[in-house]
């Protein structure tokens, strides 16, 4: 049941992306919010353990900034796995991809 809100939570952080930052994240459909936070839970739950494994030295070297630009990689990625979602430049992904951790860390606080 946490994996469902989970996916939920995080579907409904990038819809409300698309409101904190007009015209820079853009959601062809409503039914894609629903496939990117799959395709987000997936990554995090799945690849970013690996990425984040790999990445322990130039972590170490820079005090752990390496990680959010690891996360900002991968959420501008999806814009090129997911047609119908558009990222309009890697600032933006890399201030969504601060606004989705932080919104995900408080709201999973709150559920746990």
């Amino acid at each position: 049941m946490k994996i469902i809100w989970h996916w939920l939570i995080l579907s409904a952080i990038v819809y409300a992306l698309t409101y904190f930052l007009p015209g820079k994240i853009v959601i062809d459909h409503i039914y894609l919010v629903l496939v990117i936070g799959a395709c987000l839970m997936f990554i995090r739950m799945v690849i970013d353990p690996v990425i984040n494994l790999l990445s322990i030295p130039m972590n170490i070297l820079t005090l752990g900034i390496f990680s959010v630009l690891i996360n900002a990689g991968i959420f501008y990625s999806l814009s090129y796995i997911i047609s119908g979602f558009h990222i309009l430049d890697f600032k933006t992904a890399f201030i969504g991809s601060l606004i989705v951790w932080a919104c995900d860390w408080f709201l999973g606080k709150i559920i746990r």
